[in-house]
Order: structure tokens, then C-alpha cells, then sequence
């Protein structure tokens, strides 16, 4: 066979391998979002965490998406975040054209004892962040609270919160219910813009809040005066074992297990320590999820998880991140995502009753 043959048919081969199955999609990815716009939903108030994160996060997704998208953000805030995640699912366009950054609402749709019109399950998941929370009190609750362990000795303890149903609400009651406090909840604020104003102004004094603005608001505006201490974060849990999340590397605040032990000497048992674990994986692994409503085009989710995936190698990203939160946000996606999400979702009709009783004894609902 002659060299001119050899390449002739080289080139046919590259030819042909360029119009698979791999090519194909790609091209449809990028064809896909040319000349379109992208709104990332966010479904907390604006200047919040989940604000702060998701605009961050939209910002530098943009960069990688094929087609080159514009993207603008949207807040859709109420009822603990539940507003903008029912809509994402009811009512927002199925085209592709939006994103929803869900941040706490696995736990309240995998929770919930009536079903909603549509099932947070048929949503296309395109990736998840886990994370974890930051519990925080005024220094001058009686007797005085100078170290995390003075937790245990507290009194007069007025906690605050977004809804009696959401995640945070929830996971700040457990913790105080489990070391046996009495205490005053209050709850209902828009975001935790307005807790945290709450807080410095002795409306509440016990809150809760993820590590980027745990770092960079509250060190500043409450910790670093003496007016708040850091207490516990919540670890992750795997159904075995505890981990510590990098999002809380450099804290002087230990896991809430540990803490409690250190108060009490051994660690807490009882139905409310099997919810706070089951909640630990819902909130911990999918804390936050990127979503799109049923039914979304696949080249869509394709693209938008193939975006997500490049964010790993971001050195931008990373850098401003670091900067700006300490850590790197790391994020799940890849073509199982969906199916691990839906398999988190899956609770125990025993677990959603158990649930539901307790946040009506939270919210004073008989």
C-alpha cells in the first residue's frame, strides 16, 4: 500500500471517529446553548449565603459552558427556600434555559408526608456541593459563654431561624434539644441577612450559617468584636463513620458529636440523634443542588454537568475562592448524578412522620 494510500485511508478513519457518538455530543452541547441565555436560580434572598455561593458559582460556570451562554442570576426566596425550588420544578420553562442552585432542599422534599404536584425526585439533578453548617451564640448569654463547651451551662438561649421546615431550622433544634436546653425559637426570617442582623441586635442569639459566610461576615461582624464565639459544625456522615469537612479547616470549633461528648461525656442516643444522622447525609452530601426542572433537554444537562466538571481544574476559580471562602467548593457531577440524588432522596414513611411531628412541635401546631 502507498504512503498517499495510507493516508487516505488514516484520514478516513479520523474522519469517521470524528462523527461518533462522542463528537456528536459534544457538538450538541455546544449547539445547544449558542446565542441563548442561562438563568441560574437561586433560591434564597440576595446577600445571603446561598446568594453569595451562587453567584459565584454562576459566574465562573459561565466560562466553560459550550455555546457561550450569557448568564444571569435570580433570587427566589420564601418559606426556607421552597419558593424558588417548587417553582424550578411547577412552573419554570423545561427548554433548558434555567438552572436552579438549590441550596437545603433535599431535606425538606425527602421529608415531607403529602406529595407535592411535582416530585423533587423527576427533577434533573446536574451536579451537588457538599458542605456543612457553623453553629454560633452570643457571648453574653448568661452565665457567659467563653468557650464552646460553656454551650452546655447556657441559659436564656433565644435561637433563630428561616422556617420551622427547613434543614437549618431543624438541625438547630435537634442540637439544643439533644444537650437538653430550654430554650425560645424564633423563626420566619427572610434569609440570614436578617438573622444575623437579628443576632446583633439580641433579637436571637443562637444561629447557624455555611463556612463561606460564617468567614466572611460573621468572623468579622460578630466573633472578631467578642460579641459571638464559633461552637460546632455539623461532620459528615457516611452511615458509619464522622468526617470533618476541608470548608472548616483553620476553625477552633470541633464537630457537634464531639462537643456534646466533651459536655456530657458520651455521645447522644435516642430518636432524635437517628434524625440528626439521617439529616446529616441529606443536608451534608446535597446541602446544595444544581437542578433543572423534568423533563430538561439531556444536551442541556449534558452541557451544564460538563461545565461544572471543569470548575475542578479552575485555577481562577480556585484562586478567588480561596480568597474569598477559604476553601475550594468541590462539586459531584458526572452521568450518575441523578441516580445518586434520587437514591438520597428515598426516607422512610416512619423517618417523613417522625419529621413532620417534630417541626409541628416546633411550630407550635397541634
Amino acid at each position: 500500500m502507498t504512503s498517499a494510500r495510507i493516508a487516505a485511508v488514516v484520514g478516513a478513519m479520523l474522519g469517521w471517529l470524528g462523527s461518533g457518538p462522542a463528537m456528536e455530543a459534544q457538538a450538541q452541547q455546544a449547539d445547544f446553548y449558542a446565542g441563548k441565555r442561562l438563568i441560574v436560580l437561586v433560591n434564597y434572598a440576595p446577600g445571603g449565603p446561598a446568594d453569595i455561593e451562587g453567584r459565584f458559582f454562576a459566574r465562573h460556570l459561565a466560562k466553560h459552558i459550550a455555546g457561550s451562554p450569557s448568564v444571569i442570576v435570580q433570587n427566589m426566596d420564601g418559606a426556607g427556600g421552597m419558593v424558588g425550588a417548587t417553582w424550578l420544578g411547577e412552573v419554570a420553562p423545561k427548554d433548558g434555559t434555567v438552572l436552579g442552585m438549590l441550596t437545603a432542599s433535599a431535606w425538606q422534599f425527602a421529608t415531607e408526608t403529602s406529595p407535592r404536584k411535582v416530585d423533587f425526585k423527576t427533577y434533573e439533578f446536574v451536579a451537588y456541593q457538599p458542605s456543612t453548617t457553623v453553629y454560633f451564640m452570643r457571648t453574653d448569654v448568661a452565665p457567659g459563654i467563653k468557650t464552646p463547651a460553656d454551650l452546655g451551662k447556657a441559659q436564656g438561649i433565644i435561637a433563630g431561624g428561616l422556617s420551622a421546615d427547613s434543614a437549618k431550622d431543624l438541625m438547630i433544634r435537634l442540637t439544643l434539644d439533644m444537650l437538653g436546653h430550654k430554650y425560645k425559637y424564633v423563626t420566619g426570617y427572610r434569609g440570614s441577612n436578617a438573622a444575623r442582623l437579628a443576632m446583633q441586635q439580641k433579637e436571637v442569639n443562637f444561629y447557624s450559617e455555611s463556612p463561606p459566610s460564617y468567614r466572611t461576615v460573621v468572623l468579622q461582624s460578630l466573633v472578631d468584636k467578642g460579641d459571638a464565639i464559633g461552637l460546632f459544625y455539623d461532620p459528615g456522615w457516611d452511615g458509619k463513620d464522622f468526617s470533618r469537612s476541608k470548608q472548616v479547616d483553620g476553625l477552633p470549633i470541633k464537630s457537634f458529636p464531639e462537643l456534646y461528648k466533651e459536655i456530657k461525656g458520651e455521645l447522644p442516643k435516642g430518636p432524635l440523634w437517628e434524625m440528626y444522622l439521617t439529616a446529616l447525609q441529606l443536608t451534608g452530601e446535597v446541602f446544595r443542588v444544581a437542578a433543572m426542572p423534568p423533563g430538561s433537554p439531556k444536551a442541556a444537562v449534558d452541557a451544564l454537568r460538563a461545565a461544572v466538571g471543569k470548575l475542578a481544574t479552575d485555577k481562577e476559580f480556585a484562586e478567588e475562592a480561596i480568597k474569598a471562602f477559604s476553601f475550594v467548593p468541590e462539586f459531584v457531577a458526572g452521568p450518575d448524578t441523578s441516580e445518586r440524588v434520587r437514591k438520597m432522596l428515598n426516607t422512610s414513611p416512619e423517618l417523613r412522620n417522625q419529621v413532620n411531628d417534630y417541626i409541628k412541635a416546633g411550630a407550635g401546631i397541634k
